[in-house]
Formats: structure tokens, C-alpha cells, sequence
């Protein structure tokens, strides 16, 4: 109730029709869609989940705490391309963070309507902003006594007051027969428009304020409902003075209970309905078929003609949604067209296999809904006997944006995805929704054989006896790449006919089969597999096999990243320590977690080295990803490392180091935290170079963030001074040194990833080291999509003369 609260209460504030809330969730790259409102949910399926480091306006709020406003399409699609691709549509939108105290729990969003050329006005900025501030202090207030804000259900459909339809008026009033007298309350004298100071009424100034042929049916109906030996209730339509239509209902009623054959009063209500009920008798005449549509998609009215049009009673589909509630409306191949509606001002055309005919169906839009109007339609040319269905309409301007924002959208999406494991999985959440597909396989080619490389929907182990065909196998999968041409079944039945004997899984529905083919070069081969049997009409033939090249270009690009990947990780694991020195006194124990974007190294470093002067202690950070990072990494090590042997003191070497990186001049800068311990004494001398602050975890549990001074990050400033600080660990204390990529999650402030990491530091006791640490990077390690390398390192002092049992530091 709150969330929904606070959107109805943004789309008021800023005059927009619809929106959305998103929420952070329990993965922490994805924010949820947990609230929309005035749209069907269900047609905005592949808007649910949000990357928070894709080009959306969304992901920028919550990444960066920044509002984003957007006036108009052209701006739109000026500063986030991949938005108006997936929803071409001309809107306005408003997007706030949701958040209190440096923590963002998602963001607020408003789709309005577009304003070309004028900038967000200072007052609905303020408005808006008001109710995500709100918003983010009441769930602020939840979170001591609740887990962590998240949403991973699916989102809560709203509907939203009507904004076209005028406010209905509504009056009492009693007619008193035997003094001919007539009062009423303060709705019915503001319909008549008469001042309740002048009440009772003559029965003719009441007369006098409607037309006069109404005047007289009343009359007739007032006299026959007086004379009815039983209650009776009577109805009437009246004009007013003004010229709007008014609905009279009329109850006849003794005040005394006699014998009277006559009712002495009349009671009723008179209703100021606008033009409403005449729209349905207006419509039931028409030779076309029309519905009216709420803006969640349910039918509200439908006239006789389209009744007959669609084959079903009106009583039976009223209060559905027409898409849910009508097969021929169902098909995925209609989705835009319903989107375009329900944010575009222009009609939207396409045609639709009806019961028995083809129809043509144009959507009319509105702030409160669309109005659906059905005629009979030609057959569009096809291939004969095919199901196909009409793709892109018959030409709106809308549909033909509709069948453009396919392709790009995905091309934006792949143009993220570096990792053939990322490329299928933009494939998964791009192009199966967009074509209603259940299932997809995609078959990668070496040594004249196709190796199945991601699958999704089909049953388990269905597709391994495909796995590793060669290239002169009866297959489709083959014949596609082979030929170079795609095949589409429009059912199992056509592909078993096409190629006998071939395995069918239990699905009977269509099947689509691409090749893969990159500037010239076979890939491999895309099966889309839909539950149901479906036609491929001409425009989706084009665009699927458009996609097909794209999908192989991304997947070529994909496989030399792959290989760079595993240079840069096999460099990277060499440039590692594969061991830490053991010293009488001082436990150690260090884990590293790459990234599992882009190209899944980083610079982030760890070591323990003795100086013969004590244990140094170190914790890297070097800018970036790739190869050039992890080389760059090596050499920072490799310095640190021949500096502190030599015997130079802690600041010695962190500004020896600073000048070797700007000698380098890799274009990379580094952070960096060097201590050098003394096991004996617990004596410590710490520098830091724009590095994060190390935990202290004291013997009695208590756990410190330590205030080291420091310089800036190395390769910055040759002349960088870094202040060296004494410290002292007492047996039993335990230093924490790690990277920004334990603690640092995106729109949550890293002063409060800190925070939890020392709150579970502190928590975890006198576990042995190695549990310790494990139990800090797991969160981590469960998160699939992680921007950022993680480097731990933990030093434990232990008594020399008490000893130490199983890794434990003694207190």
C-alpha cells in the first residue's frame, strides 16, 4: 500500500498518466519493477527486471542519486537510445531516486505526456522529488524492524483515477402530490441549478427547468406511479435547461398508512450523467464494432457488432482483459500494438484472424483507456494454408516503429555483451519475448561440427544427442548454416514432415531455425522454439533473420574476448602469490573473486612480503579491466615488492612506487594500503595511498574502521606526500585489508558496505582465519553479474608464548 500510494501519488503530482516504481533486489545488479500503474503488467512483462549498469534512465538514478528528466522523445533518445528502441513512442518520463541517509532503495518513474521544446518545470521537479523523499523515509523507518528492503515478486498493477470522464452528480428528493410541492438536497438543486434557500419547489418551477416534452412524461409517470397498488420503481430520461442528459428514477410511497388507493409522496434520485448513457445506444447502431478499453486492458464496453464480430456474449467478456480474453487478440504479434496505444497519442492499425474472418482493428488512445474499433478486413497474401499472422500492421506510423525497435534493441543489448555466455544471455531476454518464444538453443561451430553452447526452455537433455554433429547431418540446425538460409516450421508437424524421423520433444508448437553467419564466416546455428503452432509473416522472417546477423556478429567479437579473457587470467594468476609466507606469531590468509563482466580481470592485488624488518602487509587497486590493468598490476607488484626487500621504509616505498607508475604512464592509476607489521611487539607502521580504510578486529571482538592518513592514488602526482601512521595489534586482533569490490554495491553509498562488512567481521568471533574469510567474500561469490575484482586479505596476531590451535588467533 505504501509503494502504491507514492507512484499514484507522482503521476498526480506531475499530470502524467502512468508510471512505475522500481526496487532494489536480492541480486544486487537488478532492480525490480514492484509497482505499475495505469499499464497492464503483463504487456510490460520484459520491463520487470532493470540492469542497474544498462543505459537506462532508471539505472543512472539509482547508480549515480541524480533525478533524470526527459521532456520529450528527441531527448529521450538523445541520452538513452536503448529506452526509446525497446518503446518508441512519443511520452515525456521523470525519474527520482527512492532514498534517505545515502541509501537508495529504487526509483520512482512518471510517463507523461510529452512536451516538446519545454524543460520540466522547477514545480513538478519539486513535487515529484517530495514524494520520493517521502517514500524513501517511510521505508527507511521499516528497515530496523524488518529485513532489507527488497522486491522480487512481481510488480503490483495499479489503475489510477479517470482523468477524461467528467465527475457524476447525483441528488435526492421527495415529491410531496398532495401540496405539489418538491425539496431535494444539496446534488439535485445544483442540477436543477436553483438556490436551496428557495426550497420547497412548485412542482412547476421544476418543470420549468427541463424541456417541456419531458416536463410531460413526467407528469404521465409520476400519476402512474402514485396510482400502482404496490412499490414501483420508474425511470426517465430528462434533458436540463442546460442541455445535458439527467436519468430520473422515480419510488411511489404512502406517508400514512391507509386504504388510499394513491401514494401521497414520490422519492427518487435525479443523476447528472453527462453524455454517458447515450454512447452505448449511439454505438449498438453502428455498423462497426467498437470496445471500450481501461487503461489495464479490461473491457469496460463493447457494442452489438463487435459481439458478433468476435463471437463471444458481451456478458462474458466485460471486466476481462481483451488480450486475455479473446484468442485472436492474444498473439504475442499484437503486443506493441497495445503498447503503442497505451503510450502514443497516434491511432494504431493492424489486422487479426477473427472467428472465421480476417478483421481490422484500429486503437484509439486516451488518458483513461483506448477505444477498439472492429470491421472486416482482407485476407493479407501469404504463402497458402500458413498461420502466419500480420506483423507489422498495415502501415501506422507506430507499426512501423514497432518493427524497426527489434532489431535495434537487441543491437544496443549486444553491443554490451563482451562474453559469449552474455551475448546468449541478451539473446534470452531480448528476442525470445519480443516473438512470444519459449524456447532457444544456440550451436556454436569448430572443426566442421556444431557444439551446443546455451539452451533454455527445452527439457533436459533433450538437445545433448545434437551435441557435436557434423556438418553433413540431415539436421535443420545444419541445413541452416550450411545453405545459409533460415527455415521456419509453423508446427512440429511440418518439421517432422520435413525431415522424418527426427526427434520431437513433447512441445508441438512452431520452430524457427537462423544461422549464424558473420561477414561471410559460419558461427553457428539459433533454434527459437514457440509452445503453440504460429506463422511467420514476411516482416518477422526479415527481422529474425536480421537478428540472426547481429546475434553471429556478437558472438564472433564474443569469442576473441574469450580468448583475450583467458590470457588475461592465466596472466593474472601468475602475477598472484600462490602462497603466503608463515611466520612464528602472524596468521595470514587472502582470497581474490575476479569479475565476471566485460573481460573478468582486474588489478586488484594482494601480498605478503618479509622485509627482514617485519611482515608487510599490502592491498592493490589498479584503475580498469583487461590485460593493460592485470600488466600493469604485475609491475606495481613486482616494485613493491623489490622495494620493501631492499629495506626501505613504508613511505619509501609507496612514493618510490607512485613514481615508477608515472614513469609507466600506462594511463591507469592505482590505490594502495601498506603496513608492516612486527609479530613480535604487534608494532605496526601503515601508509595508504587513496585506498580504503582497513578493519581492526580487537581481541574482544570489538571491531574499528582504522583513520589512516593518506595520499592520493599513485600515477597521480609525483610530489604525493603519504604519512606514515603507528599502530599497535594486540594478540588476538586480526586486520582486515581489502578492494572497493567487497563492499561497494550499486546506489547504496560504500560508507554503508563498509559498515556491514565490519558489523560481520565483528560477528564472526575466533573463527579459524580461513572460515572468516570465506564467510566475508560469500555474498559476493553468489552474486552472478559482478562489475568489480575482490581482494581480502587477513592478518591474525597470536600470542608467541600462548600458542595458537587449528589457525585460531589466541585471545
Amino acid at each position: 500500500m505504501v509503494l502504491a500510494q507514492a507512484e499514484v501519488s507522482a503521476i498526480e503530482a506531475v499530470g502524467g498518466f502512468a508510471g512505475g516504481l522500481y526496487l532494489r533486489s536480492a541480486s544486487p545488479e537488478l532492480l525490480r519493477l514492484a509497482v505499475i500503474a495505469g499499464l497492464p503488467s503483463k504487456l510490460f512483462r520484459h520491463w520487470w527486471g532493470m540492469h542497474v549498469n544498462r543505459p537506462f534512465p532508471h539505472s543512472d538514478v539509482y547508480r549515480t542519486g541524480q533525478p533524470v528528466y526527459l521532456g520529450d522523445a528527441e531527448e529521450a533518445m538523445r541520452r538513452y537510445p536503448q529506452l526509446m528502441a525497446g518503446l518508441p513512442f512519443p511520452f515525456g518520463s521523470l525519474y527520482v531516486p527512492i532514498s534517505h541517509d545515502r541509501e537508495c532503495f529504487g526509483v520512482l518513474g512518471v510517463l507523461r505526456p510529452a512536451t516538446p521544446g519545454q524543460p520540466v518545470s522547477e514545480a513538478d521537479r519539486r513535487r515529484i522529488h517530495e514524494v520520493g523523499d517521502r517514500l524513501g523515509a517511510t521505508l527507511a523507518a521499516m528497515a530496523p524492524n524488518r529485513p532489507r528492503i527488497e522486491w522480487d515478486a512481481e510488480p503490483l498493477a495499479v489503475t489510477l483515477q479517470s482523468l477524461t470522464a467528467p465527475p457524476l452528480r447525483i441528488g435526492a428528493f421527495d415529491w410531496n402530490l398532495e401540496a405539489g410541492t418538491v425539496t431535494g438536497d444539496e446534488g439535485w438543486c445544483a442540477i436543477l441549478g436553483t438556490d436551496p434557500s428557495r426550497l420547497p419547489l412548485t412542482a412547476e418551477a421544476v418543470a420549468a427547468r427541463i424541456e417541456p416534452e419531458d416536463a410531460y412524461g413526467l407528469w404521465a409517470l409520476a400519476r402512474r406511479s402514485a396510482e400502482s397498488d404496490r412499490p414501483v420503481t420508474r425511470r426517465l430520461r430528462l434533458q436540463g435547461a442546460d442541455g445535458r442528459p439527467h436519468l430520473l428514477e422515480l419510488t411511489g410511497r404512502r406517508r400514512r398508512p391507509t386504504d388510499e388507493a394513491t401514494a401521497t409522496h414520490l422519492t427518487g434520485y435525479l443523476v447528472d450523467l453527462g453524455a454517458g448513457p447515450v454512447v452505448p445506444e449511439a454505438a449498438d447502431r453502428l455498423p462497426v464494432g467498437i470496445c471500450s478499453v481501461d487503461r489495464l486492458g479490461r473491457i469496460a464496453y463493447m457494442n452489438e457488432y463487435a459481439e458478433r464480430l468476435l463471437g463471444q456474449p458481451r456478458a462474458d467478456l466485460i471486466g476481462r482483459v481483451l488480450w486475455e480474453a479473446v484468442d485472436s487478440f492474444g498473439q504475442p504479434a499484437h503486443e506493441d500494438h497495445y503498447r503503442a496505444a497505451l503510450l502514443s497519442p497516434d491511432p494504431v492499425h493492424f489486422l487479426l484472424r477473427g472467428t472465421g474472418e480476417w478483421l481490422s482493428v484500429t486503437l484509439y488512445s486516451s488518458l483513461d483507456g483506448l477505444t477498439v474499433t472492429l470491421d472486416a478486413g482482407e485476407q493479407p497474401t501469404y504463402a497458402p494454408g500458413s498461420l502466419a499472422v500480420p506483423g507489422a500492421g498495415v502501415g501506422s506510423p507506430a507499426d512501423r516503429a514497432v518493427a524497426l525497435y527489434r532489431p535495434v534493441a537487441l543491437a544496443i543489448a549486444l553491443t554490451e555483451a563482451v562474453t559469449a555466455r552474455q551475448v546468449s544471455a541478451v539473446v534470452t531476454e531480448e528476442l525470445l519475448p519480443a516473438f512470444g518464444g519459449r524456447q532457444l538453443a544456440i550451436y556454436m561451430l569448430s572443426n566442421r561440427h556444431l557444439y551446443l553452447a546455451w539452451e533454455t526452455g527445452f527439457p533436459r537433455g533433450f538437445l545433448n544427442r545434437f551435441d557435436g554433429v557434423g556438418l553433413d547431418t540431415k539436421l535443420p540446425g545444419v541445413e541452416t548454416l550450411t545453405s545459409g538460409r533460415p527455415l521456419f516450421f509453423e508446427s512440429m508437424q511440418n518439421l517432422a514432415a520435413a525431415y522424418p524421423g527426427i526427434p520431437m520433444d513433447a512441445h508441438v508448437g512452431a520452430r524457427a531455425f537462423l544461422p549464424l553467419i558473420a561477414s561471410g564466416r559460419p558461427v553457428g546455428a539459433c533454434i527459437l522454439g514457440f509452445d503453440q503452432p504460429r506463422g511467420f509473416s514476411p516482416e518477422e522472417r526479415t527481422v529474425l533473420t536480421a537478428l540472426a546477423g547481429l546475434i553471429a556478429q556478437a558472438l564472433e567479437r564474443a569469442r576473441r574476448y574469450d580468448s583475450e579473457a583467458a590470457l588475461a587470467r592465466g596472466l593474472q594468476d601468475a602475477l598472484l602469490p600462490h602462497r603466503l609466507p608463515a611466520v612464528e606469531g602472524l596468521d595470514t590468509v587472502a582470497r581474490h573473486l575476479p569479475g565476471t563482466q566485460g573481460m573478468e580481470v582486474g588489478g586488484d592485488w594482494y601480498d605478503v612480503i618479509d622485509t627482514g624488518r617485519g611482515m608487510a602487509l599490502i592491498i592493490g587497486d589498479v584503475q580498469g579491466h583487461g590485460v593493460q590493468a592485470a600488466a600493469t598490476m604485475g609491475q606495481l607488484r613486482s616494485a613493491v615488492r623489490a622495494l620493501a626487500v631492499s629495506g626501505h621504509t613504508p613511505v619509501e616505498v609507496m612514493t618510490g612506487t607512485n613514481r615508477l607508475l608515472i614513469d609507466l604512464d600506462p594511463g591507469l592509476f592505482a590505490s594502495c594500503c601498506y603496513i608492516v607489521l612486527d609479530p613480535a611487539t604487534g608494532r605496526a607502521d601503515a601508509v595508504r595511498a587513496g585506498h580504503l580504510q582497513p578493519l581492526l578486529r580487537h581481541p574482544d571482538g570489538r571491531t574499528d574502521v582504522l583513520a589512516l592518513p593518506g595520499g592520493v592514488v599513485l600515477g597521480v602526482d609525483a610530489r604525493a606526500v603519504y604519512p606514515v601512521t603507528e599502530l599497535t595489534l594486540e594478540p588476538g586482533a586480526v586486520l582486515a585489508l581489502f578492494t572497493d569490490g567487497l563492499v561497494e554495491q550499486p546506489g547504496v553509498d560504500i560508507d554503508l558496505g563498509i559498515e556491514r562488512l565490519r558489523h560481520t567481521f565483528s560477528e564472526l568471533g575466533y573463527a579459524p582465519l580461513s572460515d572468516t574469510a570465506d564467510r566475508l567474500i560469500n555474498e559476493a561469490r553468489q552474486t552472478p553479474d559482478r562489475p568489480d575484482d575482490i581482494a581480502l586479505l587477513l592478518a591474525a596476531r597470536w600470542s608467541q608464548t600462548a600458542g595458537r590451535g587449528n589457525g585460531d588467533p589466541a585471545p
